[in-house]
């Protein structure tokens, strides 16, 4: 049996039964059909013209709908092609992204790019500007380990005085907060 005269929409209770198409779109009714006055014939268009439009219209409908069948069908058949040769979605999405990866290393501007970048990190002015930034890197790090060491140096020396003795006899935290500083 062929296939265009077969329903082969899987949600169908006729699945597979041979297609009635002697009942088309002939008995739905057509804005700008005679009777229908809600929309009427466009300017420059005869009576016999649209019906001729209406008939290859629905000529056109029933071979989209065939199509639709049998891309239908061919997307199953496809499917199950797959299935059989143990091709996942996943498999495929795999060789797809390595496909794209070797056109992307391939493509012109790829190239041009890469070039570029092996052209600037060939530069004199690279290397000084990279030289220069470890070498402040590496004074950063040393500065940062000097004042650490500083920081809990002090802190050792302020655990290591007693409470009491840590404020001078001198000057009080009561006199400093009683008496303005002096200008």
């Amino acid at each position: 049996m062929d296939p265009a005269g077969q329903d082969i929409n899987l949600n169908s209770p006729n699945k597979g039964l041979p297609v009635d198409n002697s009942t088309g779109l002939s008995d739905v009714p057509v804005d700008g059909a005679p009777g229908n006055p809600a929309n009427p014939l466009p300017p420059g268009l005869t009576e016999e013209e649209a019906e001729e439009l209406r008939v290859e219209l629905g000529k056109v409908e029933e071979e989209i709908g065939t199509l639709r069948q049998v891309l239908s069908a061919k997307e199953r058949h496809a499917a199950e092609l797959k299935r059989k040769l143990g091709l996942s979605p996943l498999t495929e999405l795999k060789q797809n992204f390595t496909k794209s990866w070797q056109d992307v290393q391939t493509s012109n501007a790829y190239l041009s790019a890469s070039s570029t970048l092996d052209d600037i990190a060939r530069s004199e002015a690279y290397k000084k500007t990279q030289e220069t930034l470890s070498q402040a890197g590496q004074k950063t790090t040393a500065a940062i380990s000097t004042v650490s060491s500083v920081i809990s140096r002090k802190l050792g020396d302020m655990r290591a005085l007693p409470f009491s003795n840590s404020f001078s006899s001198n000057y009080s935290i009561r006199h400093s907060i009683s008496m303005p500083a002096m200008r």
